[in-house]
């Protein structure tokens, strides 16, 4: 890992333990939730990257990029749930525009690193949209994803009378997010940012298992959050 972003992973990790400290202070438990899995988000990977260096031969990684942009994203959203995504309008923005800068970064150095068009290889959707268009697509369904979580906390913490671990203000700033959400996108492409994952192209087998993984998980999860938010608003 280079050295300015190994720096900014460790100062992004020790940002994420600042607050878990500053939180756990205040008695803040939503602050201290999302701080925790803060620490996950930003430890696994590192986790990840550790093990290909030690066990595979020869080494392999993650890319430090990727790290690095994981930790500050993570990093920021921790620090917003001390305060300042109440007392910044403009930190909101920031952390969705990070946030789904990765998201489309992974994606569109995904799709350009396949062996033939998208399209070719069978890609949902791709003869359609397009590279271009598959990024912003899949950006905003991710972040609508994103968005669903936070509804569903703010009806659990209505329903059982606790602090919401995510806090929804409303469709006006659910539209907001992702209209920055779509500019992270755009950012992306009008700067053909290609994030490279060397282990994803070492691993191709494991990585399809993971992205087909974590897609049947996003769908199910989507499906029972809708199932309770309308059982709830009854």
């Amino acid at each position: 890992m280079t050295d300015p972003l190994f720096a900014a992973v460790a100062v992004s990790l020790g940002g994420v333990l600042a607050v878990l400290f500053v939180a756990h202070r205040r008695d803040n438990t939503a602050a201290v939730a999302n701080a925790f899995v803060g620490l996950v988000a930003v430890g696994a990977p590192l986790a990840v990257e550790l093990a290909l260096r030690l066990t595979v031969d020869p080494p392999s990684t993650l890319g430090p990029p990727l790290l690095a942009w994981v930790a500050v994203a993570t990093c920021l959203h921790s620090i917003g749930m001390l305060g300042p995504y109440d007392t910044n309008w403009w930190w909101d923005h920031l952390t969705h525009t990070v946030s789904a800068g990765l998201v489309a970064a992974l994606v569109y150095a995904g799709l350009l690193g396949l062996g033939e068009s998208p399209s070719a290889a069978g890609v949902p959707g791709a003869a359609v949209l397009g590279v271009e268009g598959l990024v912003v697509a899949v950006t905003l369904v991710l972040g609508v994803f994103w968005e669903l979580i936070e509804l569903t906390a703010r009806v659990v913490g209505d329903r059982y009378d606790v602090d919401p671990v995510l806090v929804q203000y409303g469709w006006r700033d659910t539209a907001w997010d992702l209209v920055f959400d779509l500019a992270g996108a755009l950012a992306v492409l009008a700067l053909d940012v290609r994030l490279s994952v060397p282990a994803a192209s070492r691993f191709p087998d494991a990585t399809a298992t993971v992205v087909a993984g974590a897609g049947v998980v996003a769908v199910v999860s989507t499906v029972a959050m809708v199932l309770f938010v309308l059982a709830a608003g009854r």
